[in-house]
């Protein structure tokens, strides 16, 4: 049994940064063997309620793992947070901000191709739109 109030955190030994609890060994028998990271703009650390929505689907039809990450788990974090999924599927990342009128929802694919070598990184960078102060406008994009 684990303890809620002492949980077990896992950092990347590549680039050190704290794994989204959960995601690592997600399809039995294969390896995790690509590091997705996941970087927030410094002008959206400040958002109340905003979070991250972030799913693995092994295949088309089955979503092994979601998870939501809070901005603020930003805030403490300066290391990052990262996932990590096997040479296969597809990863989610969904940006949500329900502050705003209208609300934040931004979503962003990516593909794994089974041929992809083991160490890949794949960096998604976060820019939420909207009308935070300090900001400008926004999107998510992948940089791969």
């Amino acid at each position: 049994m684990t303890d809620a109030s002492n949980p077990q955190q896992f950092k990347s030994a590549a680039s050190n940064r704290f794994v989204v609890p959960g995601w690592t060994n997600l399809v039995e028998g294969m390896p995790d063997s690509v590091e997705v990271q996941l970087d927030l703009d410094q002008a959206d650390i400040g958002r109340e309620q905003a979070s991250l929505l972030v799913e693995y689907w092994a295949t088309n039809a089955d979503m092994t793992l979601q998870s939501i990450l809070p901005v603020r788990a930003f805030t403490t974090t300066p290391e990052g947070w990262c996932v990590f999924v096997p040479a296969q599927g597809r990863v989610l990342v969904r940006a949500v901000d329900p502050q705003p009128t209208p609300p934040v929802l931004v979503s962003h694919w990516i593909n794994i191709d089974p041929a992809t070598p083991a160490g890949t990184t794949v960096n998604v960078k976060v820019n939420f739109p909207g009308n935070v102060p300090n900001t400008t406008s926004r999107k998510l994009s992948l940089n791969s």
